[in-house]
């Protein structure tokens, strides 16, 4: 009965401050291979494990997905889960369990890549660069 009291005890007092860190990562200024942008951000919240994107087409990269689609919009933003593996961060996959693509982070790093795996054939392809990266630690 003490040890219950006891491991009760610790599970209280443990528990409140495995939440009180978070880390978000903030990659700004985001040049693409493929488009312009007038901005082009990642958030990535480590704590929620999330990642929002937020970003705003230059004209002319606009025009060219404009003349194709009627719902592309100039500034954008969007949300994916995130998942940690082997110190890379991963979007969670989005496709089919034969062909699939996911967002690459490589921790510390200012590079972005897409992974794309096609019948667990894995490639991996650098798509930006960030010139601004800026880790917070939130501690409430």
């Amino acid at each position: 009965m003490k040890r219950i009291k006891y491991l009760i005890f610790l599970f209280f007092i443990i528990l409140p401050y495995q939440n009180l860190k978070s880390e978000i990562i903030i990659m700004s200024a985001c040049d693409d291979k493929q488009d312009e942008f007038l901005k082009n951000e990642y958030i990535l919240n480590m704590n929620e494990l999330i990642m929002t994107r937020n970003y705003v087409y230059k004209e002319k990269t606009y025009n060219k997905y404009r003349l194709t689609d009627l719902s592309v919009k100039k500034s954008n933003s969007y949300v994916r889960n995130i998942y940690e593996e082997n110190g890379n961060i991963l979007t969670h996959k989005h496709g089919y369990p034969q062909f699939y693509t996911q967002i690459l982070f490589k921790k510390g790093k200012q590079e972005i890549f897409m992974k794309t795996v096609l019948n667990d054939e894995e490639g991996i392809s650098k798509i930006s660069t960030c010139k601004k990266v800026e880790k917070f630690a939130n501690e409430s």
